[in-house]
C-alpha cells in the first residue's frame, strides 16, 4: 500500500484480517450481526469510532482481525501501520529511540521486550504486553513493533491490539510474521499464491 506523503510499503496480512476504514462501519456491522455475537458489534463499533482519529498519529493502514474463538464466540483485534519519518540517520539509533518511547507509555501494566531478527538484517524490536486505558476497567493485549523502512529514511511501526488477553502469545507471533513479509516493493507481482493459514485460526478452530 502506499500514501502521498508516505513512501511504498507492502505486507501481507493472514486469514481473518480484512482492511477497515471509516466508511466501512455498515459492512462490519453486519458481518458482526451475522455472527450472532453482541460483543463483537460493541467492540467493532468502538473501533471504527476511533478510526478517524487514527490519522493523527501517522496510521496510514488499519485492519480488523475476526477469529472464532470457543468462550467469546469471536476473538477481535485491531492492526495498525504507521510511518514516521526518522528523527536522525543512524537507524538502529532511530529504532532504538521509537522503542523506548512506546515502552515508557504509563499504560503498559506488563511488558515483553526484545530485538528481532529479520532477514533483510534491518534493526526491528518488539514490545508487548497488557495495558490499561484511562476511565476502562478492561486490560487489553497490545503488541508494537518498530522497524525501518528499507529506504532507511522512516520507520515503521505495526500494532496489533485486542481484548482477548488470553492470545497473546499468539498476536505476538502473528505480528512477527507480518513484520517480516514487509518490503518497499511488491515482492509477487504476478498473481498471489493461495495464504497460508493463520496460526490463531488454526489454534482456535
Amino acid at each position: 500500500m502506499s500514501g502521498s506523503a508516505v513512501p511504498t510499503v507492502w505486507f501481507r496480512l493472514p486469514p481473518g484480517f480484512h482492511d477497515i476504514g471509516p466508511a466501512d462501519r455498515d459492512t462490519l456491522d453486519a458481518a458482526a450481526e451475522a455472527l450472532g455475537s453482541t460483543e463483537a458489534r460493541q467492540q467493532l463499533a468502538q473501533l471504527v469510532d476511533g478510526l478517524d482519529s487514527l490519522t493523527r498519529h501517522h496510521i496510514v493502514h488499519t485492519a480488523i482481525g475476526l477469529h472464532p474463538d470457543e468462550d467469546a464466540g469471536i476473538a477481535t483485534s485491531l492492526f495498525s501501520l504507521s510511518v514516521l519519518h526518522a528523527d536522525q540517520p543512524n537507524s538502529r539509533l532511530a529504532i532504538a529511540r521509537t522503542a523506548l518511547g512506546i515502552a515508557r507509555s504509563p499504560l503498559w501494566r506488563s511488558t515483553t521486550r526484545r530485538f528481532l531478527d529479520l532477514p533483510s538484517k534491518l534493526p526491528c524490536c518488539l514490545v508487548a504486553g497488557a495495558i490499561s486505558l484511562p476511565d476502562v476497567g478492561q486490560q487489553l493485549f497490545q503488541a508494537r513493533i518498530a522497524t525501518v523502512h528499507p529506504a532507511g529514511v522512516h520507520v515503521i511501526v505495526l500494532d496489533l491490539t485486542s481484548a482477548s488477553v488470553q492470545h497473546a502469545e499468539l498476536y505476538i507471533d502473528i505480528l512477527e510474521a507480518i513484520t517480516h513479509t514487509v518490503s518497499s516493493s511488491d515482492p509477487e507481482p504476478g498473481p498471489a499464491p493461495a495464504a497460508p493459514a493463520s496460526r490463531i485460526l488454526e489454534v482456535l478452530l
